[in-house]
């Protein structure tokens, strides 16, 4: 049988007037530019209503082709169903063919319209819907699809954990979008007026209601949490590994402190008099840091993992400290790509090279048969005595307004190890792993003047491109006291003058 329009099976005059319905707002967005800002949120007010009105009827019509389409509840017989009409298996299948939505999508307005519709049994009782208040206030337009949802979830929720009486859920139900639809009344206004109300504010609502109805409290929330907290680690995809999981509260919480704390403050480049250039004027330069908020968190988590992974208290494996191996073959040293053991991810030979300084690394050299031809070994690294001195001396990443602590930075070899380069305390310095993995590409540049390390900015930030010596607050205050000192020898051997 050849498939038919989805829309043959609803009555002529509804089809008709959403059909005319099409062409009154299908040509207006090129004129939305032209209306005046009142004029443009009052657009925005006019077009939620019609919205709501819109997915309220999408949502009823998923649910009659879900009804029409099952096999109990239509009372039809097989060959007569919906579903098996249209050549489809069930209702979703329906839904995805005729108006090219996801399977999720088409999934949600069923299961909302099942919880919002009224119900015949096959005695011919008439049965109230499930949620009777959210189902009026839907399909009157005075909640959207996302409010219903959410609260027929939450309720959801409560029922499936029990101790929640059927009296209960309906009076809160109705409290809950009496006061969604008609807001909050404030005692500073007239009681005809209402103050609006934001969908946060509506979230805040129901999860009051939801403690005030949970006979035991939140402890059964938290242990129910525990058993799902996880996270995990997806299939490799675009050079990147998706991250994905649920953390328990005070997880969450301690690492978005830490984001907090590390995402950085506006980096201030600080012009000394003494290495400013001849009649240039000198000062505190502001630098826009260009990394998303996002791209700042993942370089924070970076130098997270890989403080622990070094940390003397990590567990061992296979006897020895958590060592991350990279894998070269002797062709790609220069030019090519390395593998990072654990990610199947080829990486470019820069990233072997650059993480083969950072500690806790072990790179190993294949030629062409596959024999091990070098093994880089961890005690050319810089030791924890090497590491502790220079985070005495920089006091963290040393790129200025970095505020990533010396304990998550790593030590940068100045002069390449590879190129002859010694690990000494003199050719050492702190680099978060944002500015260390992209030193190279950022234009910063590092040189050691007798042990101090200075820096220079690209262009973009400092046009005079002169090297500055990099100031930790130790040597800040190691410069303070030699001023004071020398203040104070000055003073001394000032002749005194006989009265």
């Amino acid at each position: 049988m050849a498939k038919a329009s989805i829309f043959e099976s609803l009555a002529d005059g509804v089809r008709e007037r959403v059909s005319a319905a099409v062409p009154v707002v299908e040509s207006q967005t090129a004129a939305v530019s032209a209306l005046s800002d009142s004029d443009l949120v009052a657009t925005a007010q006019d077009l939620e209503a019609l919205g709501r009105h819109v997915d309220a009827l999408r949502v009823r019509v998923a649910g009659e082709i879900d009804a029409r389409s099952d096999r109990e509840g239509s009372g039809r017989a097989n060959e007569d169903r919906l579903s098996v009409r249209f050549d489809c298996a069930n209702a979703v299948e329906v839904l995805e063919r005729a108006t090219l939505v996801s399977v999720r999508e088409a999934r949600s307005r069923i299961r909302l319209d099942r919880r919002t519709r009224e119900r015949t049994t096959l005695t011919g009782v008439q049965r109230p819907a499930e949620y009777p208040a959210v189902a009026a206030a839907l399909h009157d337009g005075a909640i959207g699809v996302e409010t219903a949802h959410y609260l027929t979830d939450e309720f959801e929720r409560l029922e499936r954990r029990g101790g929640v009486s059927h009296d209960e859920k309906e009076t809160g139900e109705y409290e809950i979008i009496e006061a969604a639809v008609t807001g909050f009344s404030d005692a500073d206004c007239p009681t005809d007026e209402v103050l609006p109300q934001t969908f946060d504010e509506f979230r805040v609502m129901v999860g009051a209601w939801a403690e005030f109805l949970t006979r035991d409290g939140v402890e059964p929330d938290a242990e129910l949490a525990a058993r799902f907290r996880g996270i995990r680690l997806g299939r490799a995809r675009d050079g990147l590994v998706p991250l994905s999981g649920s953390l328990m509260p005070e997880a969450a919480a301690g690492l978005q402190r830490l984001f907090d704390a590390h995402r950085g403050s506006s980096p201030r480049f600080s012009t000394m008099p003494e290495h400013a250039a001849e009649g240039d004027a000198w000062g505190d330069e502001m630098i826009v840091d260009p990394r998303t908020v996002p791209q700042i968190r993942h370089d924070v988590f970076v130098s997270m993992i890989q403080t622990a992974a070094a940390s003397s208290d990590a567990p061992s494996l296979g006897g020895a400290a958590p060592t991350l191996v990279v894998t070269v073959s002797a062709d790609d040293l220069d030019g090519g790509v390395a593998d990072i053991e654990g990610v199947d991810i080829p990486v470019p030979a820069s990233v072997a090279h650059r993480i083969a300084c950072t500690g806790a690394v072990q790179k190993v050299v294949f030629d062409q048969a596959g024999r091990i031809i070098d093994l880089g070994a961890r005690e050319r690294l810089f030791s924890a005595h090497q590491r502790r001195a220079i985070g005495v001396r920089d006091g963290g990443c040393i790129i200025p307004g970095c505020s990533i602590p010396a304990a998550w930075c790593e030590v940068h070899h100045v002069d390449e190890h590879s190129h002859g380069g010694p690990t000494h305390t003199d050719n050492g310095v702190l680099l978060c792993w944002s500015h260390h993995h992209n030193l190279d590409r950022s234009e910063w540049q590092i040189q050691m003047r007798d042990g101090v390390p200075f820096v220079k900015a690209p262009r973009w930030v400092d046009h005079r491109r002169i090297f500055r010596p990099v100031r930790s607050r130790n040597a800040e205050r190691e410069r303070i006291r030699r001023r004071r000192r020398e203040k104070t020898e000055s003073h001394r051997e000032a002749p005194v003058l006989e009265v």
